[in-house]
C-alpha cells in the first residue's frame, strides 16, 4: 500500500491562505534565520564571506562537506593525511534564503490545516529571514519551478500560493529547476509523500548550498491511519479512485510504510549534510522550537 494522502476532494482557500500568511509573518517577528558559517552571515560591503570561492586572497582550511566545489580541494593534503579538505577563500556575501514549496495537491488535503500551514510556515521563515538582514526568494513546484509573485516583499503581499500541481517536486525539478543563490541556505517544505528517490533531488537541492533544511510537514491525517471501515479514496497527484477497507493489518501497513519513507529520507539527509524535522500542521505553533533544535532559527 502506497503512502499517500487520504484525499476526498481538493478546496482553494484563499482568503484563508492570505490569512494564514498575515498570521505566519507576526510569529516570524520572534525568531531570525540561523546563518550558518560556512555562508560566512556577511553583507555585501560590511562584512566579509568565509567560503571556496575564486578569490586570490586565501584563509584557511577546513575538511570537506557534502556540496562543496570540487575545485577546491587540497589534492596535496590528501595524498598526505587521506582527509579530503577545503582550501577556503574571503568574498563578500549577501546572506540569502531560498525557500523551496511543494506546491502538490497533497499539500492542500481537504479538512485538515495542511495548506494554512504550509502558508504560516513559509511567511515565519521568510519573515525571519528579513530579521537577519537576509534577501530571500519563494520557489513553488508546479509546472517546473517558478517564483511568487511580490516574494521579496512581505509574505502578507505574496500572491498565487496555489497548491494545486499534480506534479511532485521531483518532477518539477526536471521540467524547470529553480536557479538557487550560491551559498544561501536553502528550505524545502514538503510532505515528501511522493514515490523515489530522497537522495536524486536533496543532491540537487544541497549543490552549492551553504546549508538545507527539510521540513517534512504533515497532516495529523497523513500521519494517523483512517478509522476501519470502507473507505473511498483518491490520489492527490493523479486523481485516480479506488475503494480499499480499512482494517488492522492494513493501518499497520500505512504506518510502516510512512516510517519506512520517513527513514529513508533522514538516511538520505545525513548522507547529503541536510537536517531534517517532521511537524504536523494542526500542531505547528506549538512545534517551532523544532525549528530552533534543527538550528534554523533563532529568537530575534
Amino acid at each position: 500500500m502506497d503512502v499517500g494522502c487520504w484525499l476526498l476532494k481538493i478546496s482553494r482557500m484563499e482568503p484563508a491562505i492570505r490569512q494564514a500568511l498575515r498570521d505566519g509573518e507576526k510569529l516570524g517577528l520572534r525568531y531570525a534565520l540561523q546563518i550558518p558559517q560556512v555562508a560566512a552571515s556577511g553583507w555585501t560591503g560590511s562584512r566579509s564571506g568565509r567560503l571556496a570561492g575564486s578569490s586570490i586572497d586565501f584563509q584557511d582550511y577546513r575538511e570537506y562537506q557534502p556540496g562543496d566545489d570540487l575545485r577546491f580541494i587540497d589534492w596535496g593534503i590528501y595524498a598526505r593525511t587521506d582527509r579530503l579538505t577545503v582550501k577556503l577563500f574571503r568574498e563578500e556575501v549577501t546572506p540569502h534564503l531560498d525557500l523551496i514549496l511543494d506546491g502538490s495537491r497533497s499539500m492542500n488535503l481537504t479538512d485538515t490545516a495542511k495548506a494554512n500551514a504550509v502558508a504560516q510556515l513559509a511567511a515565519l521563515l521568510a519573515t525571519s529571514a528579513a530579521n537577519a538582514q537576509c534577501t530571500q526568494a519563494v520557489w513553488l513546484s508546479g509546472e517546473g519551478f517558478q517564483r511568487l509573485p511580490n516574494d521579496t516583499l512581505t509574505p502578507s503581499a505574496w500572491d498565487k500560493l496555489e497548491l494545486d500541481s499534480k506534479r511532485t517536486p521531483e518532477q518539477s525539478f526536471e521540467i524547470l529547476p529553480p536557479k538557487f543563490r550560491r551559498l544561501g541556505v536553502r528550505v524545502l517544505v514538503s510532505d515528501l509523500l511522493w514515490p523515489g528517490e530522497p537522495l536524486q533531488i536533496l543532491r540537487r537541492l544541497r549543490d552549492g548550498a551553504a546549508a538545507l533544511f527539510v521540513i517534512q510537514l504533515l497532516a495529523r491525517d497523513d500521519a494517523t491511519p483512517p478509522e476501519h471501515g470502507n473507505l473511498r479514496v483518491v490520489d492527490s497527484e493523479t486523481g485516480d479512485e479506488s475503494e480499499i477497507y480499512i482494517d488492522s493489518s492494513i493501518a499497520k501497513q500505512y504506518t510502516e510504510n510512512l516510517a519506512q519513507l520517513q527513514q529513508s529520507w533522514s538516511d538520505a539527509c545525513r548522507q547529503c549534510g541536510a537536517h531534517m524535522t517532521t511537524l504536523i500542521a494542526e500542531d505547528l505553533e506549538n512545534s517551532l522550537s523544532e525549528l530552533e533544535s534543527m538550528q534554523l532559527l533563532v529568537p530575534a
